[in-house]
This record gives C-alpha cells, structure tokens and sequence, in this order.
C-alpha cells in the first residue's frame, strides 16, 4: 500500500472513530408518558440528540425507533399501556438502543425533536388527525425545536397544525427589544403551560402603577397598563380586599404599603439598577416633643395605632371618628380634624387612634412634625419598591425562602399559578407567569417555579402575588388564562413603558 492510501485509511478510520464516539455521547435519562383526548405522547429525555433512524411495519402497526450511539440510563423500564399503545419495549445492539412501540389499529404518529431541553417525543393519534403544533408566529424562532437529524426519517407530517400541544419554547419578537417565550411542557403532574417576557432595559422602564391610580383601589392588569401606555404588564402585590398595598411598597420615592413582615423584594435605583433582597418598614412620627411609631401606610387605621396618608391614598383619609387626623404641610400640622381630613398634595395626614391619639393630645396646629422612614440602608436609594416574596433566584441558582418569610401554607405549599419578576445575567428584565388549576396547566410549586426561572436564564427572582391574581397582558391582550376566568382587579401592576 502506498503513502496515499495509507494516509486516506487512517484519515477513513479517524472520521468513523469521530462518528462513534460522538454518537455514544447520547444517554437516555428518562421516558414519560401521558394519555390526553387527543393523543398518547412518549417522550424521551436524552443527554443529548443523536442520530436515530424510524422504521414501520408493513400492518402499520409497529414503529421501531433506532438512536445511534445511545445509552439507556434509566433504572427501570417505564410500563407504557393505553388505548391507542399496546407496549413499548427496548433492546440494545451494537452500540444502537432499540425502541419498539406496537400501536393499536387505525393509528398514525408524529415524531419531533427539541434541542433545550433534549429530547425526542412522539404522539400517537388516530390517522388523519391534524398534525399537533404549539404555534409559532411568522417571523419568529421556535427555540430548541430541532429538525430531524440527518439520517433520520419523519412521518411525513411536519410540526404544524393546532395550537398548545408541542413540549417547548416558542419565541415571539413582540418588538425592539422585547421578547416573549410560550413554554409548554409535560411534566409527572400533567401538562404546564408558561409564559415570559424578556425586557431590554435600553428600551423600557419598568414601573410599579396603582390601580385607579390611587390607594385603595383595584383594577384588571390590562387597564392599568392601557393607563400607564405600557406594551405589557404583570400583577404585582399583595393586596387587601378593598385594595390596599400589602407589602413594603414604593412608588416615585413615596411609600404607599407597608407590613408587620420582613420579606424579600424587587426594586429599581433611579437609573434602573435592580435591586433584590430582604426588607422591613421601621418609622415614626415625632410631634410635641412625643414619637409614636408608624403602624402603617395608606391602609386602613387600626386600634391604638397611628397610619400616615399621602397623596397616593386619594383627597381624603377615610377615617371614623373615632380618632384624629393631623394635616402636615411643610413639616408643620396646619390643620387637625376628628376624621376623614382631606390629604394635601404637598403633604400628609398623620392618623392616630386609642392609645396614640392620647400620646398627641397636646399637639396644636403650627407644631413641627418630623417624619422618619427607615427601609435599611440597601434600599434607601430605591424609586420603586415591590414588596412581596418569597425570594426564588439568588445569584443564578434556585433559592426559596418561602418558610423563613413566614409565608401561610396557600402560598407555600402546592401546585397553583404563579407570578414572578427577575433579571437575567445580562440585566434584562424578566416577567413570567404560568398558569394552574386548569386542564392546560396543573401549575407549579414554587421550587419548581423558581427552577423554570433559571431555564430561562434568571439571575434573581422573586414571586409575585399569584393564583387567580397571575396575569400578562402583552399589547393589551391577555396572554395566559387567569384561573378566575377572568382578569382579577389587583391592587398594582408592574409595567413596561418604551422608553421616549
């Protein structure tokens, strides 16, 4: 043999060594199964895709899957049995894992890929059903959703037909610098619907809006955000019945919420740094020469407790009366009224009842009044300030601190729809919600939740107030289906306006 066909035998050898060693690279992780009205869809989990090949008998009544290279890493075989599947088994040989699905009569299937996550799923419906589809609209890109490899046969129907069956992520360019994902998958609980909103700060400024306008109040997302002239908007806090803000809250620099509670929070600096962490309320009022504690802000005035109310609250406090309200001007008290005293727009009302009413009896108007706010010094640069929790993404990682928030067991226990709002390494904003108690979606546990926040690239996150309160709204249009039935009035959203 001469010098050329030696070099050409070893290069021969070292291109099928390359092929094989990439094709073992595959490991098959974990086989699901679900049966749903309209088809039986078998996936497979891989570590990676391989090359795999689709052979169907004559009767058309099994199809045999060949992936090149591929491990079954599973520790027990998955029994798969329904209506339209009589079995599934498995054989490995030569290097090639062997899949075989014996179909009952009368039934065809698709075959598709996906590439984030990896795997490889097939549905199985009665022949001439329409081709199952998540929709992708024109223009965009269907992440992960692979072709199939070279080598690799279809069923003669492509990825097209109906909407919100496919497993995977369907990106949308909904406009310059503003991206959202439709994330449908199959997890051991059923189907998961999802969907997020990636946010170029560039383009956007993201702003916290009161419902009405105003404390208390409440109003559905989408009319807050046609308010606002926002492209899209979430729910955002906690709220009353009647509205008021529960949480640390923040809007332009001014509170207008507070709690008992320390819990963690999502705010914006001036120039629209994001700020993420644990915080609690601690002020007072000093009148007379007497300090009395803050009990709360713009929320309804309790027994033996004094409230501050701004100009988010409205033109009037509300109050019975049964207390007494102090108007505050220019740090002075220029009016005292037994109760509901009109709130100035350059200043305050200072509201006290019982046993602090008694500690300000001799308070008279043009007595200095000092004020004092105190969030902790991580916060004091903060404009805007979302008070909510618990903390889901810390650092890129998942991290819940459902119980150490003292969170009550409706929101920390259990599948339910969730709201979230986050950054990603690259300091996009990140909106999300998912959907629950629904056919289409069974929702997620907060872990869970916080963990599809980090698929999707969060690099901080916390939750929102969620259940029948989640909502999106992306051009004025709802995007997910409120478990109510309906849009909920909440008491804010988070909004994002274009930047001028």
């Amino acid at each position: 043999m001469n010098r050329f066909w030696r070099r050409a035998a070893v290069l021969a050898a070292a291109v099928v060594f390359s092929w094989q060693s990439l094709a073992m690279a595959a490991d098959l992780t974990t086989v699901r199964f679900h049966s749903g009205s309209e088809h039986d869809r078998v996936v497979f989990d891989l570590s990676e895709l391989p090359r795999y090949q689709e052979a169907l008998s004559d009767d058309r009544r099994t199809l045999t899957l060949d992936f090149a290279g591929t491990k079954d890493k599973r520790l027990q075989k998955l029994p798969i049995k329904s209506s339209r599947i009589e079995s599934v088994s498995y054989a490995a040989k030569g290097g090639h894992l062997l899949v075989t699905i014996r179909l009952k009569a009368g039934l065809a299937y698709d075959i598709h890929t996906l590439k984030n996550p990896t795997r490889l799923f097939i549905d199985v419906m009665p022949s001439g059903a329409a081709a199952f589809q998540t929709k992708t609209p024109a223009g965009s890109v269907s992440k992960g959703q692979a072709k199939p490899t070279a080598g690799a046969g279809t069923s003669g129907t492509s990825a097209a037909g109906r909407a919100g069956t496919l497993d995977g992520d369907y990106i949308e360019d909904v406009a310059p610098g503003l991206t959202k994902h439709t994330y449908v998958y199959w997890d051991d609980y059923g189907k998961v619907s999802a969907w997020l909103l990636e946010a170029d700060p560039r383009n956007y400024d993201l702003r916290l809006v009161l419902a009405k306008g105003r404390v208390p109040g409440r109003e559905a997302v989408s009319g807050i955000a046609a308010r606002a002239g926002g492209i899209a908007a979430i729910n955002g806090s906690y709220f009353a019945t009647a509205g008021d803000i529960l949480g640390v809250t923040r809007i332009d620099g001014q509170t207008v919420g507070t709690t008992y509670y320390t819990r963690s929070a999502f705010g914006l600096r001036a120039d629209g740094t994001p700020l993420f962490g644990k915080i609690s309320y601690d002020g007072s009022v000093t009148m007379d020469g007497v300090t009395q504690p803050i009990g709360g802000v713009d929320c309804e005035r309790g027994t033996d407790s004094l409230v501050v109310y701004n100009r988010s609250y409205g033109t009037h406090t509300g109050t019975n009366e049964y207390g007494r309200d102090y108007v505050v001007r220019g740090g002075r008290v220029t009016d005292i009224r037994q109760n509901d005293a009109p709130i100035p727009q350059d200043g305050v009302v200072v509201s006290v009842h019982g046993t602090a009413a008694d500690a300000f009896a001799g308070v008279q108007v043009g007595d200095p009044v000092t004020i004092r706010e105190d969030l902790g010094s991580y916060w004091r640069d903060a404009v805007t300030i979302v008070g909510c929790g618990p903390r889901l993404v810390e650092n890129g990682r998942v991290h819940v601190t459902a119980s150490e928030e003292e969170f009550p067991s409706d929101i920390r226990v259990g599948r339910a729809p969730r709201t979230a709002v986050g950054v990603t390494k690259d300091g996009r904003y990140l909106l999300a919600v998912v959907d629950g108690r629904q056919s289409h979606s069974v929702g997620l546990t907060l872990t869970d939740w916080a963990r599809l926040l980090v698929k999707f690239g969060a690099q901080d996150a916390i939750n929102l107030d969620g259940g029948g309160s989640t909502d999106l709204v992306v051009n004025g249009e709802v995007q997910n289906s409120p478990s109510d039935g309906q849009e909920r009035a909440v008491g804010d959203a988070l909004v994002l306006v274009p930047k001028r």
